[in-house]
């Protein structure tokens, strides 16, 4: 497997049938219009690949900084096709953002997890990753 960390929109696009297994509803054109959106906002995303060179797992990173932490990466969607789950290939991507966020010299990384999510929960303890507070969230 390989790991590439893009910020390019064409190789974001070609990561759209690997969403569709967390947003099954998303649409290509929706899809494109978010990221014209997001990518000046300093947003990327890893890329895995398996030995065909097919995209298997994508992770969303949001970098960024805030009063309370300094300069962070936020973990944004981490999606892995359902043959892969289970392989070791999350605890790559998580380490290999890791390095993005040092090369970044930022201080902590974050992520939001539903909490209903327990498999995640667990996950993410074991990447070392803990609850600090909660993530309010109001519909507007």
């Amino acid at each position: 497997m390989k790991l590439n960390y893009t910020q390019s929109k064409t190789e974001m696009m070609a990561a759209y049938n690997c969403l569709l297994h967390l947003y099954p509803s998303l649409t290509l054109e929706d899809y494109s219009q978010m990221l014209d959106n997001m990518l000046p906002n300093n947003y990327g995303q890893v890329l895995a690949y398996n030995t065909e060179n097919e995209i298997i797992g994508v992770c969303g990173i949001w970098l960024g900084t805030k009063l309370w932490c300094g300069k962070y990466l936020e973990l944004d969607n981490v999606v892995i096709a359902p043959e892969y789950r289970s392989s070791g290939l999350g605890k790559q991507i998580t380490e290999f953002t890791e390095k993005i966020a040092r090369e970044k010299e930022c201080k902590i990384m974050v992520l939001d997890a539903y909490t209903s999510n327990f498999k995640a929960h667990k996950f993410y303890y074991n990447q070392g990753f803990g609850p600090k507070g909660f993530h309010f969230i109001k519909d507007l």
